[in-house]
């Protein structure tokens, strides 16, 4: 169900803007995930300079030996995990497709469980 409203919404952010319209900009929220694998990586690391809000990159790893659609998610510079591969399918196609996609940290909670550490949001940029 999310998959098929997600694919609608990206159908709709492509469509062009007629001529003669001004540019419309909006910030919209398409998948909010854990963050997977923040043991193996960064995260322990750097957890203590982490803020809800930041900014993280989404980095596709098209060669990536365990997942063909494997998106690195990245903290200035520095790689804290991976977007779950349960939930990475409608990220990595669109950003195969060159779209403007904006990740930000929505959630930091101490837990003994990694899956529960961070959770951030994916964004759209509609520009139009």
């Amino acid at each position: 169900m999310i998959f098929r409203l997600l694919l609608v919404f990206f159908a709709l952010t492509a469509l062009p803007a007629h001529a003669g319209e001004a540019a419309v900009s909006a910030r919209l929220l398409v998948q909010e995930s854990p963050l997977a694998g923040f043991q193996f990586h960064q995260g322990k690391r750097l957890w203590g300079e982490l803020r809800v809000g930041d900014r993280l990159d989404l980095i596709r790893e098209p060669d990536n030996p365990y997942d063909i659609r494997a998106v690195r998610v990245e903290w200035q510079g520095r790689k804290l995990g991976y977007v779950p591969r349960a939930d990475n399918e409608a990220v990595a196609r669109q950003l195969d497709r060159g779209a403007r996609l904006e990740a930000r940290i929505a959630r930091l909670k101490q837990s003994r469980n990694p899956w529960q550490r961070v959770l951030f949001e994916v964004y759209v940029d509609s520009a139009r």
